[in-house]
């Protein structure tokens, strides 16, 4: 299929997206942009050099002006935590990066998807939904896809089973208020605890679920891996690169991005990740599943404390 991606940005997140997408042959145009020529032009060259093992894919270290035509935005622009900065200065530093970012892009690809994937992602969602001028339905976060594959795997590591039996979901933000919403996670069928209890008949030795162990280790393992070498950036692009599929694919299909609410789940004006359909319209509308009284709860809770930071911005 042939497919012009733009990747704003040739950090470590950035980089390793072209990567996936040159060689899983997603993408048959790539653009990469970013403030540093020299390192850009790297990335484009190291990349390059291995293309003789797929089909015919075209790189360009390039300007905005090169992105015109593209039928994918992916925004990964931003900065890490500097040692005693807040939270809020750093989202104002990288709001102000995404409000440089967001004239130039939009006037060269005003008719492309944009993925963004620049943390805190739901509120860098939020700027862009505000700003680009762009109709809603373009516009998206990588969200909480990263979170749900997180959860998928400790599962499947848990219960001994292929993660592709596992249907269960991270809602909210990406960030410290993000729930599991147990009402909904199934495992071939059978929730959690039913799919223990018939594993347990079968004679598997298998623990019990300690499910706010498992909610931790979802939200504590990206910064578990930062400890260790310092960024995140395999997992991120793996996740980012199934959403671009998703896009270029016949049909929708359901994720966990960052958009817009509009009453649902009773939340206004505030970018977070429920189910959402999406394909090659881009975001086709919110399935509300089934959540108990409590996980709607949670999910108003990340709701507000978003909107506090929101407060504390300026667009």
């Amino acid at each position: 299929m042939s497919s012009k991606i733009t990747i704003i940005g040739a950090g470590s997140v950035g980089s390793t997206i072209a990567y996936t997408l040159a060689h899983d042959e997603i993408a048959s145009e790539i653009v990469l942009i970013d403030i540093n020529k020299e390192k850009v032009e790297g990335e484009v060259m190291d990349i390059e050099q291995g293309t003789c093992f797929r089909s015919p894919v075209s790189l360009t270290a390039g300007d905005y002006a090169d992105a015109k035509d593209s039928d994918i935005v992916i925004i990964t622009s931003g900065i890490a935590r500097k040692p005693g900065q807040t939270r809020i200065e750093l989202t104002q530093t990288n709001v102000n990066i995404l409000k440089s970012i967001t004239p130039q892009i939009v006037k060269e690809a005003p008719n492309a998807k944009y993925i963004i994937v620049s943390n805190p992602v739901d509120i860098m969602t939020y700027v862009f939904t505000k700003i680009s001028g762009l109709p809603e339905n373009q516009i998206m976060g990588s969200g909480t896809i990263l979170d749900t594959a997180r959860l998928r795997y400790g599962l499947s590591e848990h219960f001994k089973v292929a993660q592709g039996n596992i249907h269960a979901y991270v809602f909210g933000e990406h960030g410290d208020t993000s729930f599991i919403p147990w009402t909904g996670a199934y495992i071939s069928g059978l929730s959690t605890d039913e799919y223990y209890e018939e594993m347990k008949a079968h004679g598997k030795e298998i623990a019990p679920l300690d499910k706010e162990a498992m909610l931790e280790y979802v939200q504590k393992s990206g910064g578990q891996v930062i400890a260790k070498k310092g960024a995140t950036f395999y997992a991120v692009s793996a996740t980012v690169c199934q959403l671009v599929g998703l896009i270029l694919a016949a049909s929708d299909s359901l994720a966990t991005v960052s958009s817009m609410l509009h009453g649902e789940y009773g939340i206004e004006d505030v970018c977070l990740s429920t189910l959402t359909l999406v394909g090659p319209n881009g975001i086709q509308g919110k399935v509300q599943m089934r959540m108990n009284n409590e996980e709607v709860a949670l999910l108003k809770k990340s709701a507000e404390a978003l909107k506090e930071v929101i407060a504390q911005i300026e667009l």
